[in-house]
């Protein structure tokens, strides 16, 4: 066994908390003497090649991902060390309710057994102490470097970015009448959606643009506003605000939702704003229709997300928190 070895288990990596909640940390690792690994346990090969990864490895992370009893006992006993990572209420149905309570039984089994469990807010911290008492904050962060892109904004247009998955959509289309009245005063608006689906308005215009790893990032910094709205639930208490960052990190002014994780991310006024209700999503969106604003907006959240959010930061806990399995 590797004193320095650490395998890393998720979804895939199509999932967006494989890429933010362990990819990017490979780099850092590396750099203090870690040998990271990724699997994406997707059928059993990849099971089997876990199981005889986990029994050389120094520490095993698992990424938002829950096991049957038979793989868990298993996995517990190959690991030397194992650690739950999580930024979402898998806990949870997506509509914030608890279903048959499986999923209730599968996290408190995993989180039971883990010697340590990371999670990206207080929320899923409170959820996952009854069960572990080693449970530790890691906020889900961003490359900086990896949105220093050279803008190319278009003049013509007010644009307001979206970036999310058919999963998330719901929240977008819930606020779209409130962006078609917005247009009628602000006709210069237009909405930029990075996305798996296509969202379309006979009010506003809307430009759909695929996403993709490669391309995320400068129609990010394209635009001139970044938006999330997101309803106030059980559900959503377990976001980290990852589009938040993304914006931030592009030097975007953020107009969110102020539930859950977004007000903890953002000082209304300063790094963001803060809405409630339609009127006030309209107020927010004339304010920033002046360049101005969205520059010393855009600035103050740029710096605040390199201070609190970057993956340097982190990565500084994560260590310390690596570091006391010596």
């Amino acid at each position: 066994m590797s004193e320095k070895n650490i395998l890393f288990l998720s979804k895939g990596l199509d999932a967006a908390s494989t890429r933010y909640r362990a990819l990017t940390y490979f780099e850092p690792l590396k750099s203090s003497g870690w040998q990271p690994i990724h699997i994406g346990m997707e059928s059993a090969r990849s099971r089997a090649m876990a199981l005889h990864q986990a029994s050389k490895a120094k520490v095993v992370v698992v990424v938002r991902k829950t096991f049957a009893p038979a793989f868990l006992f298993l996995l517990r006993r190959l690991a030397e060390h194992l650690v739950f990572d999580l930024d979402d209420a898998i806990f949870l149905k997506s509509d914030g309710s608890m279903g048959s309570g499986s999923r209730e039984k599968r996290f408190s089994r995993i989180a039971a057994c883990c010697d340590q469990v990371w999670v990206g807010n207080e929320y899923l911290a409170e959820h996952a102490q009854p069960y572990n008492e080693c449970v530790y904050q890691l906020p889900t962060s961003v490359n900086m470097s990896a949105y220093d892109k050279v803008a190319q904004k278009n003049s013509d247009y007010l644009d307001i970015v979206w970036i999310g998955s058919q999963s998330t959509g719901k929240y977008l289309r819930g606020i779209l009448p409130t962006l078609e009245k917005a247009a009628v005063q602000l006709p210069q608006l237009r909405l930029k959606v990075i996305a798996d689906f296509e969202l379309h308005s006979q009010q506003l215009t809307v430009l759909n643009i695929p996403w993709t790893q490669e391309t995320e990032a400068q129609s990010i910094a394209d635009s001139h506003i970044g938006i999330a709205p997101m309803t106030d639930d059980p559900w959503t208490k377990g976001k980290c605000g990852l589009k938040l960052l993304q914006y931030m990190a592009s030097g975007l002014p953020v107009i969110t939702s102020p539930y859950g994780v977004n007000a903890e991310i953002i000082e209304h006024g300063k790094t963001g704003l803060l809405v409630e209700n339609s009127n006030q999503w309209i107020e927010a969106l004339q304010t920033l229709a002046h360049k101005e604003a969205r520059d010393v907006m855009g600035k103050e959240g740029y710096k605040h997300c390199a201070k609190f959010y970057s993956v340097a930061t982190t990565y500084q806990r994560m260590e310390k928190l690596l570091c006391s399995f010596s």
